[in-house]
């Protein structure tokens, strides 16, 4: 045997899987030939019984590439190996639902919400590249959800990104925070997708082990609904999109299957590196060749590459597949067949096409400025009926030929051992309940203050300012509220709402809770809003499986969300298991991340967070408007529930105790009572009580719009320590106006939700609870606000972590816009609104697209007329320039009352406040 060594990829064993033998790769003969040839499989990440197995597979020895593919697919993040056995519960607990049309199984769940519109919905996890290096590992953990929605034939409308660092003061945090929220906005601001929600978490249990979840949602006419089946024998295989390079070799069975160690840094395997710029044209390409009826199926490429593409499309038809690997476009001509089979190069898709439909597609294709290439062909199914063979060549060299199912579905299960963590019982004994709490009005007041201020309570605007919020013109809510409202149909208002949710240290505690916590946080996020949540997607974040006190903990997790969703029916769609986030033997803790989805039938009667402002003195307020303000209600019970707390962490660094107790039946009501008042109009704004209690939803209610609230705490034993800081479940605080609070009243009567009222709001710019303290909203807001940019710095120094001296030298230079509210290099104060963060979002590598609009028949999925040639596509930095909707291009401010002003009268649900967007109107960012 002679090698010839190769450039490094970083994949464990490259040496040997990617040298010569004998002048030639290791091919199928020569793996019939050489059985007792000594192989890398433990390096790759399989056990010994499993390389056997594959070897009985076979019948013979696994050839190089095979031995890649089997350890790719035969990973933990590919085949689930440890968590299959727990999520089969979703399937099997799955409530009755006649919306779903795609769910467990497919690239994404898809949710019908009209006749002839559906959704769909996914969150992933891309956790470990995010570590090594922030920037590609985020924005590639976009890329990869976008293809998702993608290949399920919708166009992706919005994106969201649940993420969790350690603690916020530790220098590594300053390495790995900014350079994903860079890398997060840089690609989903130059996919011009809006970033509507999600979460920013701070604890020491990430540290080493940032959590980066990534979810999207797109839209489809449900006749447009996309397969992955190679079905049709004879059809082509077309691969689509862009080069394959070296790039995240070995990205799901090195890196995001096994824990980091000291030995990690010697094998972690390169990222992935995007291009969103590519993207955008692969996603108009794509939607192009839908509308047309020239896809027979299709697959994204993303973890596992062409390996997962393959094997998953001919699996899935029971067709098998000749592959021609010398036909893929290649970025460095050097590369070996195994690297090909291995490469997570991005922004790539796999087509499924009929040979007379082949020069259509290579057309559309020419158009957009993508590269397409048949690289291989369906075959048929053995003669004795089974399942067909995945058959590659390599320069007329046979270096795969296996049964692809053996791949795909057919990989390890394991009922791996669970045994509760031995510190659970004396960590659940040690309550928050006994801690020392605050008294006094001055100690209550510093309190509200400290938490205000606190990592994980204050302002994000430092984050979300660095994403486009409003580009395409259908945001209706988003960020900081608590769920991201979208408008789908701009002629009826049919539209949707979003919330992601989850909070590790309550699963610490006790997972089967805290999943169902965090469900049920998600849900009432949903329904504060006015909307109907009929749907879960989910991202379960745990450490090693191999660890019998983890499995516990996920074991628990699954079943709790899996009766959760039971219980409320909203079924799981979709979703991702993480595992192995732990730095050595110490884990995360268990943190299960759950998006629900909602529907409104019409985006104007959605409820905003913030209170509005009272009507100005004059002339007699419009209807449902008092120049005294709204009526503020406490909905649902308050407890005694303080361990797992914000206030007890924040104020004593303590987790112990048990986490508040969920009633999903209150839950449910309390949505079907927010579902009604939206509808008649009886509420203003609506706020769910979570982290920090009602103290923290006051504070960030009053300073939404700068408007006051005077709060008279009830009488009734319960400490107004305990009515402010309490975590309890099923609360929520909603302001309604005069003349509708009998009616309201009433109503939560109807439907068996506690009803409090706890003060009104006012014009001036104060929280005060009465007989305890008061605080103006200006330092409010300058404990609240502060807190991220002095720990993180400003633009100057973001763009000197990403690469870009020159900005990071002159700011406010060509290319770089400072994000809103940081002081710029004068120290003067950059107020841009929610315009896309330039220079720190494309970390020195990228150029800013121009935001990017999409009218709704494009948002459909219709092509659009005079799309840009192949030439000027790949021109430049292929930006594509799309028609721009008129509704959202134009205000309506002649139309009367489609838009208003923050001190415009708010009318039942007529007019909405600041940022939010008066019915079929423009959406605005705020001033």
């Amino acid at each position: 045997m002679t090698t010839q060594p190769e450039k490094s990829t970083g994949f464990a064993a490259t040496d040997v899987l990617v040298s010569e033998f004998d002048g030639g790769p290791d091919t199928v003969q020569r793996a019939i030939s050489t059985p007792e040839e000594i192989q890398p499989h433990t390096e790759l990440g399989l056990k010994d019984d499993e390389y056997d197995r594959i070897r009985q597979i076979l019948g013979r020895r696994p050839t190089a590439a095979e031995l890649a593919m089997y350890s790719i697919m035969w990973s933990e993040h590919c085949s689930y190996k440890s968590s299959k056995v727990h999520l089969r519960q979703f399937g099997e607990k799955a409530p009755q639902n006649t919306r779903m049309l795609a769910g467990i199984g497919e690239n994404a769940g898809v949710v019908q919400i009209s006749e002839d519109l559906a959704v769909t919905f996914k969150v992933e996890s891309h956790n470990h590249p995010s570590f090594v290096e922030p920037y590609q590992g985020a924005a590639t953990g976009v890329g990869g959800i976008v293809r998702d929605i993608l290949a399920m034939g919708a166009r992706p409308i919005a994106v969201m990104d649940p993420l969790r660092f350690g603690a916020a003061d530790h220098p590594d945090t300053a390495r790995v925070l900014p350079g994903v929220v860079a890398g997060i906005g840089g690609y989903g601001n130059c996919l011009g997708l809006p970033n509507i929600g999600g979460e920013i978490v701070f604890d020491p249990t990430y540290q080493g082990n940032p959590l980066v979840n990534a979810l999207s949602i797109g839209v489809l006419p449900v006749s447009r609904l996309q397969h992955k089946e190679a079905a049709g024998v004879g059809n082509v295989v077309v691969l689509l999109g862009a080069r394959t390079g070296r790039d995240g070799i070995g990205g799901v069975s090195v890196l995001a299957s096994a824990t980091f160690d000291e030995e990690a840094e010697q094998r972690r395997p390169s990222v992935q590196v995007g291009d969103p710029f590519m993207e955008k044209l692969l996603i108009e390409s794509c939607l192009e060749l839908y509308d047309a009826g020239l896809v027979a199926g299709i697959q994204d490429l993303g973890g596992a590459g062409l390996t997962c593409a393959l094997t998953e499309t001919a699996a899935a038809a029971g067709t098998g597949m000749r592959v021609w690997l010398e036909r893929v476009p290649l970025r460095e001509a050097s590369m070996s067949p195994t690297e090909i089979l291995a490469s997570e190069s991005q922004e790539r898709m796999l087509l499924i096409v009929t040979p007379e439909n082949l020069g259509q597609v290579l057309a559309v294709a020419e158009k957009w400025g993508v590269w397409a290439t048949a690289i291989g062909e369906v075959t048929p199914a053995e003669a004795d009926g089974s399942p067909g063979r995945l058959v590659i060549s390599w320069n007329d060299h046979v270096v795969v030929d296996v049964p692809p199912g053996s791949l795909a579905d057919d990989g390890p299960v394991y009922a791996r051992p669970i045994r509760e963590p031995a510190d659970l019982i004396l960590l659940q004994a040690d309550k928050a309940e006994t801690l020392p709490r605050p008294s006094t009005g001055d100690e209550l007041r510093e309190t509200v203050l400290r938490m205000a201020a606190s990592p994980n309570l204050c302002d994000k605007t430092w984050v979300t300012e660095q994403y486009d919020r409003y580009v395409l013109g259908n945001t209706v809510l988003a960020q900081p509220e608590d769920s991201g409202v979208l408008r789908i149909d701009e002629q009826t208002g049919l539209g949707v709402a979003l919330s992601v949710d989850g909070n590790g240290r309550f699963a610490r505690l006790d997972p089967y809770e805290g999943a169902k916590l965090a469900l049920a946080e998600a849900y009432r996020n949903v329904a504060v809003t006015g909307a109907e949540p009929v749907a879960v997607t989910d991202c379960l974040n745990f450490g090693s499986p191999e660890d019998p006190a983890v499995m516990w903990q996920f074991a628990e997790a699954v079943r709790g969300l899996a009766d959760g969703c039971q219980q409320l029916g909203t079924p799981v769609t979709g979703g991702n298991v993480s595992f192995y986030n732990q730095t050595g033997a110490a884990a995360i803790h268990p943190t299960p991340v759950v998006g629900v989805l909602g529907v409104f039938d019409d985006v104007s009667r959605r409820i905003p967070m913030g209170f509005v402002p009272p009507s100005a003195p004059g002339p007699a307020p419009a209807s449902g408007a008092a120049a005294d303000g709204d009526q503020l209600f406490l909905l649902g019970e308050t407890a005694t529930e303080l361990s797992g707390s914000e206030w007890a962490w924040v104020t004593h660094g303590h987790l112990g105790g048990r986490p508040p107790k969920v009633d999903l039946v209150r839950e449910q009501r309390l949505g079907a009572l927010m579902a009604r008042a939206s509808q008649a109009g009886h509420v203003t704004a609506a706020h769910d009580l979570s982290d920090g209690g009602l103290a923290q939803a006051l504070v960030e209610s009053c300073l939404r719009y700068e408007v006051g609230a005077r709060i008279a705490l009830p009488d009734d034993g319960t400490t107004s320590f305990v009515y402010l800081f309490s975590e309890s479940a099923g609360r929520a605080v909603v302001a309604v106006p005069r003349g509708h609070d009998k009616a309201f009243v009433a109503l939560a009567a109807e439907y068996g939700v506690p009803c409090t009222p706890i003060g009104v709001t006012s014009r001036e710019p104060v929280l005060e609870v009465r007989d305890e303290f008061s605080i103006p909203l200006p330092e409010l807001r300058e404990a609240w606000s502060s807190t991220l940019p002095r720990l993180f710095g400003g633009v100057a120094e973001i763009a000197g972590r990403h690469g870009d001296p020159e900005h990071a030298a002159n700011p406010d230079g060509p290319g770089f816009s400072a994000p809103s509210g940081v002081p710029d290099a004068g120290g003067s104060t950059v107020d841009r609104g929610d315009a896309a963060l330039a220079a720190a979002a494309a970390g020195g590598a990228m150029e800013t697209a121009a935001p990017v609009e999409v009218s709704l028949s494009e948002a459909l999925g219709i092509s659009s007329a005079g799309a840009a040639s192949a030439e000027d596509s790949v021109s430049g930095a292929r930006s594509v320039e799309l028609e721009i909707s008129e509704s959202a291009a134009e205000p309506e401010d002649e139309a009367g009352d489609e838009a208003t002003s923050d001190d415009e009268a708010i009318s039942g649900n007529e007019a909405i406040s600041g940022d939010e967007a008066a019915p079929g109107g423009p959406i605005e960012p705020a001033e």
